[in-house]
């Protein structure tokens, strides 16, 4: 339900979003070429990887994809490790924040 709220809020404002249901579809999309600018995951995700698994397995198929991680259970610390080159946002987080930072991933 959150993810769909979040998605909903990017697409308000301008964002081209794609839900994935779990980490296995978010990394079937992208292992099939799913256009991505930047992959925004929780940690925690339904299916056989959590979302620093499915980070790991993206960044192999994409190294320049920007990652941003987000949770309301772990830290950064407590998620190792995590790939190089990632942003991790801890919830609760304003949307707005979270939209600048997109914008600043996706170079506008």
């Amino acid at each position: 339900m959150i993810s769909h709220l979040v998605a909903d809020w990017l697409n308000d404002r301008g964002f081209a979003v794609h839900e994935a249901a779990s980490g296995d579809e978010a990394l079937d999309y992208i292992d099939q070429g799913g256009p991505v600018d930047v992959m925004f995951t929780d940690v925690n995700l339904p299916g056989s990887i959590n979302g620093a698994q499915l980070a790991a397995r993206v960044r192999a198929i994409r190294p320049e994809l920007p990652i941003v991680y987000a949770s309301g259970r772990y830290t950064s610390d407590e998620i190792a490790p995590l790939v190089p080159r990632s942003v991790f946002v801890p919830k609760p987080y304003n949307p707005a924040d979270v939209c600048s930072l997109l914008r600043r991933l996706t170079g506008g």
